[in-house]
């Protein structure tokens, strides 16, 4: 759910003027706001998916230290039972613990997500001051966005919007000055974020949103917003939506009703976006979160993995809504277990599931990788780790990304089948 500060952590079409007055003539009043959005809905050209990006984890020996994310400050990653270091998650990646600002983490999963047919990320973010592991948080952020841009793929941000709370109780700045460091931190995104070629956008707008509590009021966030420009495309949170300031919301899954209830949530919030002239369909494989077994707090209902079945029902849903952005909740939250990410749990499951789907329901023919492909960046990850003290090895495997992206990937398998078993 999100719900806690990072230290502990937790398409748009406008109708035209005369379009409007047109649909308001035809139909009666309290029909034509909502009709008037779903004509301004056109099939997109192409359906993006979106991986929601956790880019907070600190491992050794990439770090100095074990971060609050594989520890909650309860468990020992030092410590290990048959090869799985314990850590804060039901479930255990891959490519075992990693640090998010380790490269070859960052290039392993870059290219999953291209074989697998996601687009992009969404990186879940928390300004870029020096506070906590905030600064920390930006700086793996910006590590990973030129891989992305080499890969062809693209970014978004999603802010954090209770770091303000977080940072005005810690004395980082006043209360009166919430809105002036809001407009500071809008013109550092444009700068660094909006001015990327590769950052996603909806027309000219770059796509912004933040979870949680929005803080500001409607006001405030309009007086941040139009510091940059163009004006970013704002989103927010279904259930905590703005409605001046923004333009629509994004879904997420919502455990507190457990299984069960999180389909009500789902159904709610197609129903409620109909009337939004932008909106943000979810699909999300589970929810399980290890917060009580951490003994940070009380932990959330569980949202049922029905052995795949979630994730395939909100996929289909959400490719077949007409949205412009799918986002995938989540590539890697394992404190929550909403991670599509490799895990030995799931193997490669629901990546095949992303990249099968996107073609059957979007009727992308045009087939580069095949779901075998996806085994591959974690295998060269493995040989990085094993041959990282031989120069030669290392040299012969940074040639393995560019052959991936080219789509050469019988090159690739016999590049790393080189280094036998």
């Amino acid at each position: 759910m999100k719900l806690m500060a990072s230290m502990y952590r937790r398409r748009g079409a406008w109708v035209s003027p005369w379009a409007a007055f047109v649909l308001l003539c035809a139909v009666p009043a309290a029909a034509w706001a909502r009709q008037a959005v779903q004509a301004a809905r056109p099939t997109p050209v192409r359906t993006l998916l979106m991986a929601h990006y956790m880019p907070w984890f600190a491992a050794k020996p990439f770090s100095k230290q074990w971060g609050w994310h594989w520890t909650m400050n309860h468990f020992d990653p030092d410590i290990q039972t048959r090869g799985r270091r314990n850590a804060a998650s039901y479930d255990y990646p891959l490519i075992g613990l990693y640090d998010s600002g380790d490269p070859d983490t960052l290039t392993c999963q870059a290219l999953l997500m291209k074989i697998a047919g996601i687009d992009g990320v969404i990186f879940d973010w928390y300004g870029n001051d020096d506070y906590y592991d905030y600064g920390a948080v930006n700086e793996n952020t910006r590590r990973m966005i030129p891989l992305l841009e080499q890969a062809g793929m693209r970014f978004a941000v999603c802010y954090e919007t209770q770091t303000i709370t977080t940072e005005i109780t810690g004395g980082v700045f006043p209360r009166s000055d919430a809105v002036s460091h809001g407009k500071r931190l809008m013109r550092w995104m444009q700068d660094n974020f909006f001015a990327s070629p590769s950052y996603l956008k909806q027309g000219d707008q770059p796509v912004l949103i933040s979870f949680g509590d929005p803080f500001y009021n409607d006001a405030e966030w309009n007086e941040i917003l139009d510091v940059a420009q163009p004006r970013p495309l704002y989103l927010t949170e279904t259930n905590r939506r703005v409605a001046t300031a923004s333009v629509g919301g994004f879904d997420w899954p919502q455990p507190s009703g457990g299984t069960a209830g999180a389909l009500k949530e789902q159904d709610e919030f197609y129903r409620a976006s109909k009337s939004w002239p932008s909106f943000m369909p979810a699909a999300y494989p589970r929810f399980r979160d290890i917060y009580a077994d951490a003994g940070i707090g009380k932990s959330f209902r569980v949202i049922d993995d029905r052995e795949g079945r979630t994730y395939e029902d909100s996929l289909t849903r959400a490719l077949k809504s007409r949205a412009s952005v799918v986002q995938l909740v989540t590539w890697n939250d394992w404190g929550e277990g909403t991670q599509i990410e490799p895990s030995v749990e799931f193997g490669y499951r629901d990546l095949e599931k992303t990249q099968r789907f996107r073609r059957e329901i979007l009727g992308e023919t045009k087939a580069v990788y095949t779901t075998s492909d996806l085994r591959l960046p974690v295998a060269w990850y493995i040989l990085r780790k094993k041959y990282v003290a031989d120069p030669a090895a290392l040299a012969k495997l940074a040639t393995f990304p560019p052959l991936i992206l080219a789509g050469r990937t019988r090159e690739a398998r016999a590049l790393l089948d080189s280094f036998g078993k």
